[in-house]
């Protein structure tokens, strides 16, 4: 596809994303053309780390309204990158 950093679009940091750190888990939103191959080339060649498993979720916008003008959030991929045993993210550990 392209290059890895046009892949890993930013990293998902909420309360549930910071739960599932504790089992080795890491969220990123990705490219929606990327497949799961892609995201597991593009997390180790970032991260230089051994991935385990990628698991991905299309989430739909969600349509807003505000007063009298009707708008829609963007859609986006979510990937969940599960991490050999071992292995951390150190981009992360502040979280």
């Amino acid at each position: 596809m392209s290059k890895a950093h046009d892949i890993l679009v930013r990293p998902v940091i909420t309360e549930k994303s910071a739960a599932l750190m504790q089992e080795n888990k890491y969220t990123f939103v990705v490219d929606m053309a990327a497949n799961k191959t892609e995201i597991r080339q593009a997390v180790e060649e970032v991260f230089k780390v051994k991935v385990e498993s990628v698991n991905t979720v299309r989430v739909l916008g969600k349509t807003k309204r505000m007063g009298r003008t009707q708008g829609k959030r963007s859609d986006y991929k979510k990937a969940i990158v599960t991490l050999a045993e071992g292995q951390r993210i150190e981009f992360f550990e502040g979280v």
